[in-house]
């Protein structure tokens, strides 16, 4: 992808499927199935310690408790020990801008500004340009984890996994065929998807995606104050939920919580300056009274991340903005660096590049000094909810995790085609399966590789050098 300033080349369609083909003479589809442990691969316990110096201390016992929950949980938090790993396979040469943390976990639904619900990754923590075939490998590994964390057959494993890479292989080609306005404006909205399919076949799984996508549509800022709110002296203030929610009054008292309170809501008006226009003027109707900590995800636990109350007309006119806390993506020391300074304009302007439609607010901003005087810390910031929702893993049958595997990769693939070749991406990627049936063999080879670093983590808990708390 060329900088601002410089020339772009326009090859001509014929030479962009060229370059496809010809990188399968250096880089052929099947050694995609290629997954040698390097025989000096760090210690991976210690490679997510490397990540805690960064992070706040006391949740760090959160974190690896919650990646101890499962090896699917292990591998959600697992993405700089997978970017190490991959960047020992081979590459095609064919950059994209990469979620870099492509699990299907990274993808679910939320609101359109046209107040439609829309299908599409949701978590670009670790985007940057690089191999369009890394996120693939990583969507591809989710995906038999969860399928083997059901305990489906084998063949059933292999099944979901197959569909999934087989509807990247067969939208990227659609891609391929589309002029660039109509890539740019592809999308996948929930209902238009679901009335293409028809009536499902099981009952019970319509009505659980009946009752997923109604939670989905009852998530938003007024569901949150219901939750997350209680009226002090007439005005609502966020409740305290210890660990997981810490009010701003509660980490700091009298002057101190006023004197921090005034640099956050400083420091939160100035994130108006990375929005557009008419975003800025409806956020100036809103104003800021309260803020707490909040603990999110699980491989973010520890990071810094504050949630605040913003109100418009009177109390039932809430809005809840997230603020998180964005560092180097996991990829930059295998790719090298990014291009943007601020880590969270990084986040923000690959969510864009990658998003069909994305949230109305989302923008960034740099604290120096960060929320409690410590050093320099980028954000970047989006509603706490709008609509967001995901399918239950757990809860799936072959078919639907099949079906929920081809919404994903169709969502990758849209976003790998809006900003790289998707010609040469779809002209290597061929008609047949080799591709599909290597990443496969890579998939088996990487979750048995999960489940063993699973297993290490598991042990450096038992044995004390590590603490965690479950169930938090």
């Amino acid at each position: 992808m060329a900088s601002a300033t410089a020339p772009v080349e326009h090859p001509s369609t014929a030479e962009r499927a060229a370059r496809g083909r010809s990188a399968r003479a250096d880089v052929p589809r099947s050694a995609h199935a290629r997954f040698d442990t390097p025989a000096d691969r760090p210690d991976p316990v210690a490679v997510l310690q490397s990540q805690d110096a960064a992070r706040i201390p006391e949740l760090l016992p959160i974190r690896y408790g919650r990646m101890l929950a499962s090896p699917f949980a292990f591998y959600r938090g697992a993405a700089k020990i997978m970017a190490g790993d991959l960047a020992h396979t081979p590459r095609t040469g064919l950059t994209v801008q990469c979620c870099g943390d492509a699990h299907v976990a990274n993808f679910g639904v939320f609101a359109s500004p046209e107040r439609r619900l829309v299908f599409d990754l949701n978590d670009f923590d670790e985007t940057l340009p690089g191999p369009w075939e890394w996120d693939v490998k990583r969507l591809a590994t989710s995906m038999l984890i969860a399928a083997r964390e059901n305990d489906f057959k084998s063949r059933d494993q292999e099944g979901v996994v197959a569909a999934t890479l087989a509807e990247y292989r067969t939208a990227m080609a659609g891609f391929a065929a589309m002029n660039n306005l109509d890539v740019w404006y592809a999308h996948l909205d929930v209902d238009d998807a679901l009335a293409q399919l028809g009536p499902p076949r099981d009952a019970k799984a319509a009505r659980r995606t009946e009752r997923a996508l109604a939670r989905a549509r009852s998530r938003g800022s007024l569901s949150a104050a219901a939750k997350l709110t209680e009226v002090i002296d007439g005005e609502p203030r966020i409740v305290a939920e210890p660990p997981l929610v810490v009010p701003l009054s509660d980490l700091a008292h009298g002057s101190e919580r006023d004197e921090m309170f005034a640099g956050l809501h400083e420091q939160l008006l100035s994130y108006r300056k990375s929005l557009e226009q008419d975003r800025r003027v409806l956020l100036e109707q809103f104003r800021i009274v309260d803020f707490a900590r909040k603990v999110v995800g699980v491989g973010s636990v520890g990071m810094d991340a504050w949630i605040a109350l913003l109100l418009g007309l009177d109390g039932g006119d809430p809005l809840f903005l997230q603020l998180k806390q964005a560092e180097a993506s996991v990829l930059e020391q295998f790719l090298g660096p990014s291009d943007f300074k601020n880590h969270a304009a990084r986040v923000v302007n690959g969510q864009h590049l990658m998003q069909a439609s994305s949230d109305i607010f989302l923008g960034w901003l740099h604290l120096d000094p960060g929320p409690r005087g410590g050093p320099p810390i980028d954000f970047y910031v989006r509603q706490l909810r709008d609509w967001k929702g995901a399918g239950d893993l757990n809860k799936m049958s072959v078919a639907e995790m099949s079906e929920y595997g081809r919404f994903c990769t169709w969502a990758l693939a849209r976003a790998h085609a809006r900003s790289g070749d998707r010609i040469a991406i779809a002209a290597y990627l061929g008609k047949g399966d080799q591709f599909d049936r290597a990443v496969l063999d890579f998939a088996h080879a990487y979750a048995t590789q999960n489940e063993r670093d699973f297993a290490a983590l598991a042990e450096a808990v038992r044995s004390g050098a590590i603490k965690a708390e479950k169930g938090v």
